[in-house]
């Protein structure tokens, strides 16, 4: 079959939305991990980043919903609208379309919580948010598995560097996190400092951090 007509060009929406929000899903996680302390990212106004984040995970959500519909009502495959909330309810590809409700669902807890961040605690909304790097690599699995596309070509090199590249950011900000002054040995690190002969009043504003909360 060769060129795109009504009954593949679902086939083909499911396929490149699927390819396109793999690749935002990819970019708001990066500049979840990326963001600094104080909620910026170097050279950016701490509200540019906030807007960015926001839009990118707006953007990635509305392609996922394409990518989902699409593939539901592809005639190709029976997928039943049940399967892309429950997982592993359907029975084509039932792992990897199972991999992929999952991601959807940790997703939309994600976007809720988000939501009703100011109604909520910040441990339960932060807790609830860090869903977010849990659906990443289970939506990348998804996305591999079910889709032939993604399994060899330019598509595979796309996956594989998205790997890289959040495999790259995680040890970043684990290293970070690694080297920072714990918050409850800070009080303590800053009174050390100022009692060193010779120390300047504002000589322990490092070990403070700028962005303590």
């Amino acid at each position: 079959m060769s060129g795109i007509n009504s009954s593949t060009v679902l086939w083909y929406m499911s396929r490149s939305t699927g390819v396109v929000s793999l690749v935002l899903l990819t970019a708001v996680v990066l500049i979840g991990l990326l963001i600094t302390q104080q909620g910026r990212l170097p050279g950016l106004p701490r509200f540019a980043v906030t807007g960015l984040h926001r839009n990118l995970s707006l953007l990635a959500v509305a392609f996922v919903a394409i990518h989902v519909l699409a593939a539901v009502a592809d005639s190709y495959v029976s997928i039943p609208l049940t399967a892309t909330v429950i997982p592993f309810a359907s029975g084509y590809e039932r792992f990897w379309l199972g991999l992929g409700a999952a991601a959807a669902d940790l997703m939309a807890a994600m976007i809720v919580t988000s939501l009703l961040r100011r109604h909520l605690s910040r441990r339960v909304w932060r807790g609830v948010h860090l869903l977010a790097y849990v659906s990443w690599p289970v939506a990348l699995a998804h996305s591999i598995g079910s889709s032939t596309d993604l399994q060899h070509g330019w598509a595979l090199y796309l996956a594989t560097g998205c790997a890289v590249v959040v495999t790259a950011a995680v040890v970043w900000r684990l290293a970070a996190a690694a080297r920072a002054v714990p918050r409850a040995e800070r009080v303590t690190a800053l009174m050390s400092a100022r009692r060193r002969p010779g120390s300047r009043p504002g000589s322990g504003r490092d070990l403070t951090g700028a962005g303590t909360r």
